[in-house]
C-alpha cells in the first residue's frame, strides 16, 4: 500500500461520520474534469458515430442491453 502509514492511522482513527466525510472528499476529488480524457472520449464518440453511420456498427435498444445483465 502506498498510503503513508501516519495518514492511514489517522483516517482509521476517525469516527464513522469522519470516515464518511473523508471518503466523500476523496471521491469528489476524482470527479475533476480531465481535458485529455475528455478529448479522447470525444474522439471515440465521433469514431463510433461514424462507424454506425457507415453501417459498421449496430445500435441496441436499452431493453436489450439491460436484459443481458438481469
Amino acid at each position: 500500500m502506498s498510503i503513508p502509514k501516519k495518514i492511514l492511522e489517522e483516517a482509521l482513527a476517525l469516527p464513522p461520520t469522519g470516515k464518511v466525510e473523508l471518503v466523500d472528499c476523496l471521491l469528489a476529488s476524482l470527479d475533476t474534469p480531465d481535458k485529455e480524457i475528455d478529448q479522447l472520449w470525444m474522439e471515440e464518440v465521433e469514431h463510433r458515430i461514424d462507424a454506425y453511420e457507415r453501417g459498421e456498427m449496430k445500435a441496441l435498444k436499452i431493453e436489450e442491453v439491460l436484459q443481458k445483465y438481469k
